[in-house]
C-alpha cells in the first residue's frame, strides 16, 4: 500500500470522480488518491492522512468553491505543509488569484477546465517524479 497521496479538492462530485480515476488509470497503485468538496473537508483528510503516517504529495484544488476560495486554501496549506505542491484546476480563477497562489502556494500550474487530461497527467508525473 502507497504510503503517499495526491489530493483532489472540488465541490463537483462529477469533476473528483473524474480526476480520480484518470490518476489511477495512468499512476495505479503508486499513490492513494483522496478527494475532498471543500477545503474544510480537505483539512480533515489531512490531518487524518497525516495520524495514519501518510503523507501528501499533491493537491489539484479549484478555485471557486464555497467557504474558502482555492488560492487561500493552497496558501494555507502551503504554510503548514510547504513541500506538498498545489495545482488549481479551474473553470474560472481571477488573474489575482492566480498571482497569491503562484507566491503564496508554491503554485505548480492553474489549468483550465474543461482540462486536457494528457497534458494534467504529464504535469503530475513530471512533478512527482
Amino acid at each position: 500500500m502507497s504510503r503517499s497521496a495526491i489530493l483532489c479538492v472540488d465541490d463537483e462530485i462529477a469533476v473528483l470522480s473524474s480526476l480520480k480515476e484518470q490518476l489511477r488509470r495512468r499512476f495505479g497503485d503508486r499513490y492513494l488518491y483522496e478527494t475532498a468538496a471543500s477545503a474544510e473537508e480537505a483539512w480533515a483528510l489531512i490531518d487524518e492522512l497525516a495520524e495514519d503516517g501518510i503523507g501528501i504529495l499533491m493537491i489539484i484544488s479549484d478555485w471557486l468553491m464555497p467557504g474558502v476560495k482555492g488560492d487561500e486554501f493552497l496558501a494555507q496549506v502551503h504554510d503548514a505543509h510547504p513541500t506538498v505542491m498545489t495545482v488549481m484546476l479551474t473553470g474560472q480563477v481571477e488573474p489575482l488569484a492566480i498571482e497569491r497562489a503562484q507566491r503564496e502556494a508554491n503554485l505548480l500550474a492553474c489549468i483550465h477546465k474543461p482540462w486536457n487530461e494528457g497534458e494534467l497527467l504529464d504535469l503530475v508525473g513530471a512533478s512527482l517524479g
